[in-house]
C-alpha cells in the first residue's frame, strides 16, 4: 500500500512518465481530441494516427504534435506510427449499425496490439465500457470487452478503463441523454430506463486516461472508473432538466421498446443518427456501475476529487441553450399552426360550389383529408424545429434562417391554397378561373415543399424524409387539382 503521507502519482509513476512519448489514435474522436491537450499540458511528446492529416487543419493543437497519416488496418503504418514510443491511447472502436463491426474491431485491435508488442512500446491504455460481470452483453458493448482483452493478452502493459456515460459537449452518450431531456417533455420509455448508471465528467475521463498511462507495468488489467452517484437514466433526465432550469419531465416506462426500435427512434427524435444509437441504448440494458475504485488507490483521486452529476452537466451545457429548441418549437408550431388554422377555416367541402364540381373516383374520401393534413402538419412542425436547431448548433445559421424563411413562404402558399380553391369563386372575376388558378398555386406549393425536403436533409436524412412525405402529399395535391380543373372546364 501507499504511505497515506505520500503522493500515489509519484511512488507508482515508472517508465513510462511524463515527459516521455506517446502515441493517441482517435485523436479526431471527442475524447482523442481532449485527452491530446491534456497529455501535451502534462510534458508528454504526442504523436497522432490519423487516415487524412487534413483533418486536424483548424485545430489548435495539430502544430504541437507528430502527425502520422495511415490506416489502423494496416500492420505497416501501425509500425510507423508506433515505433519509439512509450505509451499508446487505443480509441477506435465501431460505432455504426454495420454487421461486420464486430469482425471489424477484432481485426484492428488484434493489429495494433501485434504492432504494440513488436515496437518499444511498455504500455497500452484502452477505453472501454462499465458492464456487468456474467451477463449476456448487447454486441456492441460484449465487442468492446473482447478488444480489451485483446489488448490485455498483447505482451505489453495494457489499462483498460471502463467507464459508463461521459457527460461533456460532444460525447454522443451525453448528446443523446442532452437532446431527449430538451426535446420530450413527457414520453413513453422502455422499462429499462430505470437500470443504474454511475456517469462520469469528462474531465474525470482525462484525468484517469492520462494517470493510467505511468503505472508500474506489473498492471496489466481493466479499472472502473465512474463519478461519485449512481442514478437510473431516468433520474439523469430530470437532474439535467433541474440543472439546466427546463421543466420537470413526466416519464413513463413500459416493457414495449426493443433496443433495436427504441434507437431508431432515438435517431428520429435527436440529431444522434440511428447507427450510433444502437450502440448506446444497447448498453442502456445493463447496470453500468463501478464496482472497484483500484486506480485511486494506484494514482490517487482525480485533483479536487471526483466531478459530481450536476457539476458535470453545468460544465458540458457552459457553452450550449438548453432552451433552444423550446424557443424554435414555440416558433415553427405558430407558423405551422397558423396555416393549420386558416386552411381549415378556409376550407369548405360542404359548399353548393364544391358539391357541384365533377370529382375523380380516385380522390380519397373527405374524412381522409383532416386525418391526413392534421398529421403532416405536426411532422412538418417537429422536424422543421429539429433542421432550425440543429443548424444554428451546428454552426450553420445562415441555412437555418433560409429554412426558416422557406417554411414561412410555404405555410402562406399552403393556407393560400385552401383559401384560393375554395374561397376564391366566391370573389367578382375569379370563378372562371379558380380552378386553374388553384392548380397553378398547388404547383408552386408543391415545389416549395420539395426545396424545404432539400434544406431539411441538410439535417440528417430522416428530417428529409419527414419533410418528403409532406412534400409527396402536396405533389398529389397538384395531380388532383389539376384533374378536377380538367372534368370541370366547362
Amino acid at each position: 500500500m501507499t504511505p497515506a503521507s505520500a503522493d500515489p502519482r509519484e511512488t507508482t509513476s515508472s517508465t513510462p512518465g511524463a515527459g516521455g512519448s506517446v502515441l493517441v489514435t482517435g485523436a479526431t474522436g471527442y475524447v482523442g481530441g481532449r485527452l491530446v491537450p491534456e497529455l501535451l499540458e502534462r510534458g508528454w511528446r504526442v504523436r497522432v494516427l490519423t487516415r487524412r492529416a487534413a483533418r486536424l487543419d483548424g485545430i489548435s493543437w495539430a502544430r504541437d504534435v507528430d502527425v502520422v497519416e495511415g490506416d489502423a488496418t494496416s500492420a505497416d503504418d501501425l509500425r510507423r506510427a508506433l515505433d519509439g514510443v512509450d505509451a499508446a491511447y487505443y480509441l477506435l472502436h465501431s460505432m455504426d449499425a454495420e454487421g461486420s463491426f464486430v469482425e471489424r474491431d477484432r481485426a484492428m485491435a488484434t493489429a495494433f496490439a501485434d504492432a504494440a508488442a513488436e515496437g518499444s512500446v511498455s504500455r497500452i491504455v484502452y477505453l472501454g465500457g462499465l458492464h456487468p460481470p456474467g451477463e449476456d452483453l448487447s454486441p456492441h458493448l460484449a465487442s468492446r470487452v473482447e478488444v480489451g482483452e485483446i489488448l490485455l493478452a498483447s505482451g505489453v502493459p495494457t489499462a483498460v478503463i471502463q467507464a459508463g456515460v461521459v457527460l461533456g459537449d460532444g460525447s454522443a452518450s451525453f448528446d443523446m441523454l442532452r437532446h431527449l431531456t430538451e426535446r420530450l417533455p413527457a414520453f413513453v420509455a422502455p422499462r429499462w430506463l430505470r437500470n443504474r448508471i454511475q456517469p462520469i465528467g469528462v474531465d474525470d475521463v482525462l484525468d484517469r486516461l492520462v494517470a493510467a498511462a505511468e503505472l508500474a507495468p506489473e498492471h496489466n488489467r481493466t479499472f472502473d472508473v465512474g463519478g461519485p452517484e449512481v442514478l437510473t437514466y431516468a433520474e439523469m433526465m430530470q437532474r439535467y432538466a433541474t440543472v439546466t432550469g427546463l421543466r420537470r419531465r413526466l416519464i413513463l416506462t413500459l416493457p414495449v421498446l426493443t433496443p433495436g426500435l427504441a434507437s431508431h427512434w432515438v435517431g428520429l427524435v435527436t440529431p444522434v443518427p440511428a447507427g450510433v444509437a444502437k450502440p448506446l441504448v444497447g448498453s442502456l440494458v445493463h447496470d453500468a456501475v463501478v464496482h472497484e475504485r483500484d486506480l485511486d488507490d494506484l494514482v490517487g483521486p482525480p485533483e479536487g476529487g471526483p466531478t459530481g452529476y450536476d457539476e458535470a452537466i453545468r460544465r458540458a451545457t457552459a457553452q450550449l441553450e438548453p432552451r433552444r429548441w423550446s424557443r424554435r418549437l414555440r416558433w415553427t408550431l405558430a407558423v405551422v399552426g397558423g396555416a393549420a388554422v386558416v386552411g381549415s377555416l378556409a376550407t369548405d367541402p360542404g359548399s353548393r360550389w364544391y358539391r357541384g364540381l365533377d370529382l375523380p373516383p380516385w380522390q380519397p374520401p373527405t374524412i381522409a383529408f383532416p386525418v391526413v393534413w392534421t398529421t403532416l402538419y405536426a411532422t412538418t412542425a417537429i422536424a422543421s424545429t429539429a433542421v432550425s436547431a440543429e443548424l444554428e448548433e451546428d454552426g450553420r445559421g445562415r441555412q437555418a434562417a433560409g429554412y426558416r424563411r422557406a417554411l414561412v413562404v410555404n405555410m402562406v402558399l399552403n393556407a393560400g391554397w385552401s383559401a384560393l380553391f375554395f374561397r376564391g369563386h366566391q370573389v367578382p372575376g375569379l370563378r372562371q378561373v379558380v380552378l386553374p388558378a388553384a392548380t397553378a398555386e398547388a404547383a408552386t406549393l408543391a415545389a416549395s415543399s420539395w426545396d424545404l425536403t432539400r434544406r431539411a436533409a441538410a439535417a440528417g436524412r430522416g428530417k428529409g424524409a419527414t419533410l418528403g412525405a409532406y412534400a409527396a402529399w402536396c405533389t398529389f395535391a397538384v395531380a388532383l387539382t389539376a384533374e378536377i380543373w380538367r372534368r370541370n372546364r366547362g
